[in-house]
């Protein structure tokens, strides 16, 4: 049974509220603006039916699902979904078989959803590739994990990668206001008392995650007995109750999720590897995905370190390797080791400077020729043009050392980059000033 139909038989009050009261279309979908916003190209190829392969990346609860049923409906090609933890490699290839037997005397064109791809290995990826590469396939992959790591090339270079985000607070505020308004197939039909306070604790134990602050609505909803009145009252003691333990408060897309962030950052870069060691446990522990903390160590290694010490950039992408081979839990104390590593690596943020120096020139000036002394010449026209005339290759002078324009006309003699005193980078320095004291000798 494809998709629409699984969709269109969840009506019942038997199913869980998240599928009862899931959008069925892209006017009701709640969240991701700036993927299918009014106007964006992915709601244009949806509404025009002209959509390509493409990979949906998101936190779970984040609506990938709920826009693959919505595209289902809305499409004129047959619609078949597929999922990576139920089926194996006989369903996939008699699945392929299908598809294929469609095309060929049909010409109908199939829209394959693929829930959890990421957990088909490159074997099952790659028995895709010859039908979305031929057209025959349109492929919708959903996935937690990063693409890059867990889709094979060729299928990515194949497929547009949109990013999901978690929910806001406002998003889920809406959800949740929502299902208690549906009487068809919401909790409409219930007398609900529930005042925003307790909404706002829902939405903070849900993470982002549409499904889990439904999950917990629906639960506190058909646990609690209404009183002589008939309402229903939910109350925080009674969702805490649901709930079952005490969450660590992390809001993986409002306030607190950047807090946490900033204090990270702001620990490392003030040398202080105790906080940096709780900080780095703390998203842990609440459930931050691994690879996303690996991501602010690496930048914080050229951002705050650079080359004063060029170690760190390398010990923070091994730790995000080391979390990709191994996974989680065993992967946590690569990235607290990378933190500590970081905290205690002497601070430079010139490479920051530098970089913000450098592109104000470029709002300035605009995309500036390139000095005709450096440009390639690879063709018998560009010679006579000078490209690449009187250009002195560095290895044939002592010290491999010359005299010549690299920056632009306008920006000649620009300096960008100021090593500090601290760790290598007073090396780098060192070297920069010797290499312009030999370079003034050379041009007396």
């Amino acid at each position: 049974m494809d998709l629409f139909h699984q969709q269109e038989k969840k009506t019942a009050k038997s199913s869980p509220l998240a599928d009862r009261i899931r959008p069925k279309s892209l006017d009701e979908f709640i969240g991701q603006e700036k993927i299918i916003g009014k106007g964006k190209p992915l709601r244009m190829a949806i509404e025009k039916d002209q959509l390509q392969s493409i990979i949906l990346w998101g936190p779970p609860g984040s609506g990938k699902t709920t826009l693959a049923m919505i595209i289902a409906r809305m499409t004129k090609s047959n619609f078949v979904q597929f999922s990576a933890v139920t089926s194996g490699i006989p369903d996939l290839k008699k699945m392929i078989s299908d598809i294929h037997q469609r095309w060929t005397y049909h010409q109908q064109k199939t829209i394959l959803f693929v829930d959890e791809i990421h957990r088909f290995n490159k074997t099952q990826q790659n028995a895709f590739l010859p039908y979305v590469e031929d057209g025959t396939i349109i492929l919708i992959g959903a996935t937690t994990e990063n693409p890059s790591f867990e889709v094979i090339s060729p299928l990515l270079s194949r497929s547009h990668v949109y990013v999901l985000e978690s929910l806001s607070k406002e998003n889920l505020y809406h959800i949740i206001r929502n299902a208690l308004k549906d009487k068809k197939n919401g909790l409409g039909d219930l007398s609900i008392e529930i005042d925003d306070e307790v909404i706002k604790f829902i939405i903070q134990l849900s993470y982002g995650d549409g499904r889990i602050a439904l999950n917990i609505l629906e639960f506190a909803a058909m646990a609690k007995s209404p009183d002589s009145e008939g309402i229903i009252k939910i109350d925080k003691k009674l969702v805490q109750e649901i709930v079952q333990k005490t969450s660590l408060r992390y809001d993986k897309s409002g306030e607190e999720h950047y807090n946490i962030i900033s204090a990270l950052h702001k620990s490392m870069r003030d040398s202080d590897s105790d906080a940096a060691l709780y900080w780095v446990t703390r998203m842990i522990e609440a459930g931050k995905n691994p690879l996303y903390i690996a991501r602010r160590l690496i930048r914080f290694a050229s951002e705050d370190v650079g080359n004063a010490d060029p170690s760190a950039l390398s010990i923070a992408v091994s730790a995000m390797q080391a979390v990709h081979f191994l996974g989680m839990p065993e992967g946590d104390l690569a990235l607290i080791q990378a933190a500590t590593y970081l905290a205690n690596a002497p601070k430079s943020n010139a490479l920051y400077k530098g970089r913000q120096i450098a592109g104000k020139d470029i709002k300035k000036y605009g995309h500036l020729p390139v000095p005709k002394v450096i440009r390639n010449a690879p063709t018998r026209m560009m010679k006579e043009m000078n490209y690449g005339k009187d250009y002195q290759y560095a290895h044939d002078f002592q010290d491999a050392l010359v005299q010549q324009q690299h920056l632009p006309d306008q920006l000649k003699g620009k300096k960008y980059y100021f090593p500090t005193e601290r760790g290598f980078e007073k090396e780098v320095k060192r070297k920069m000033y010797l290499r312009e004291k030999k370079l003034s000798e050379k041009s007396k």
